[in-house]
This record gives C-alpha cells, structure tokens and sequence, in this order.
C-alpha cells in the first residue's frame, strides 16, 4: 500500500482562541466583535470563524445586541467541578469527532515519560483497536507513539527508547531504532503521523499534534484495513476541528 502523508491546513491556534476569551472577560457587559478584533489584532474574517467555535462550544455567547460575553462553559464554578464539566465538554468534542471522521479517536499525552491515551471515544461502528501490546511500550510502531516522541528533543526520544525496547510487532514494525530516529526527526509538525500496520496487522492509526502548555499530546484514529482509501481524508478532518479540544485542554 502506496499511502504517503500530505501536509494538512493547520487547525485554530489556542493562543488566537485564548486572546479572544481574555478580551471577552474583560468586558462583563459584552463586547463587539469589531472590538474584539481591535483588542486582539485578528482579522475579522479569522476572527468570525473563531467566535463561531466559541459560541458552539459554550465558550461565549451573543446577546441581545450582537455583543459577546462570556459562555455557561467557563461559569462553571472553580475547581474540581468544574474540571469535572469541562472534561464532560473534552469528550462531547472527542465523541463529535468520532461522528466526523467515522474512526474511533484517541486523546493521549506524553507524562512523566510515558504514553498515556487518557480519553477514547468508539462505538459499535467504529470500534477501538485492540491494545494487544501496552501502548506504554509500542510507542516505536503506533501513530500515536511517534507522534508523541516526534515532539520531544533527541534526547527526550533516547531515553524513552532506553526503557522500551524496540520490538517487532509487524512484518512493517521498524525495528531499527537509528532509521527510526531519524524518521521522527524528519517528521513535519503539519503532517500526520501514520501507522501502517506497523502496531496491529489489519489496522492502520494517523496521530496529528495537540500541545496544550509544555506537555506533548495528540489525537489520533484507527481504521480497519479494508478502509485504508479513507486515512489520509480522515486526518485533515481530525486536524481541522481540532481546536474544540485544544480549548478544552489549554482551558
């Protein structure tokens, strides 16, 4: 199979969305999106787009007059609770990207120098893969490993591979770990990572980055075999309507 990762329109910066959310904050009687752009410096094509996420994900609301304040979403109270809703919003927005894409998705992040998939969202007609090897050490031969190791340093990458030895779990499993290396260093942030069977036979994963502070994260998606000729369309999907879930994240 001659599939080969293209470059994909980066998704919604958070730092773009975070800027709109403080200049809304700072306004308790609402504010014009004309306002807003001259606060923020956004253009206002870029800036409508954004405040439409916004709105539909509960980050803010229109009133009356066309002015925007602050949404239900982060009037949630403090602490735990509202921790509790937004991760409640985290998988709403994971779920929605299930439908999009029509592929189980995969929230993980790198902590404390390990793999960790935090948040999954399947169902019956788009099935999780079978996590027969630990992800914590198949980070070598899964999307959402390489994608993960493609954010750290050189260093940060050789340790990790220092502790999980590098195993053959396909025929297509790169068991080398100087080409691996290399082909993480190689690795364009706008382009997904891909797993061709390399994890699981009859399975193949695209990972795209989702950082949120300085810790590495990514989302990510599994197909079965058979529906290959979707991966590369369901990764621009993934990566476009990212930003829900970096808010979410970041917030």
């Amino acid at each position: 199979m001659a599939l080969k990762p293209e470059p994909t329109a980066p998704f919604h910066s958070v730092q773009y969305a975070l800027r709109v959310l403080e200049s809304v904050s700072q306004h308790g009687d609402g504010v014009t999106d004309a306002q807003i752009s001259r606060e923020t410096g956004l253009p206002t094509g870029h800036l409508a787009s954004l405040l439409l996420t916004l709105r539909r994900e509960g980050y803010v609301e229109q009133v009356s007059d066309g002015a925007y304040v602050i949404g239900a979403s982060l009037l949630l109270g403090s602490g735990a609770a509202r921790r509790q809703a937004l991760e409640g919003r985290l998988q709403h927005a994971l779920d929605q990207l299930r439908d999009s894409v029509g592929a189980a998705v995969y929230l993980s992040r790198y902590v404390d120098g390990e793999v960790s998939v935090t948040q999954v969202a399947d169902g019956p007609l788009t099935p999780a893969v079978n996590e027969w090897v630990d992800f914590r050490s198949s980070a070598h031969a899964s999307a959402v490993g390489k994608c993960l190791l493609a954010q750290l340093d050189h260093e940060g990458r050789r340790d990790h591979l220092s502790r999980h030895r590098i195993a053959r779990l396909t025929s297509r499993t790169i068991t080398s770990e100087k080409i691996l290396l290399s082909k993480l260093e190689a690795q364009p942030a706008t382009v997904p990572v891909l797993d061709l069977q390399e994890y699981a036979v009859g399975t193949v994963c695209a990972a795209v980055p989702l950082t949120a502070g300085s810790t590495a994260g990514c989302l990510a998606l599994s197909l079965p075999i058979e529906e290959a000729h979707r991966l590369r369309e369901a990764a621009d999907t993934l990566n476009r309507r990212a930003a829900p879930v970096l808010l979410s994240l970041a917030l």
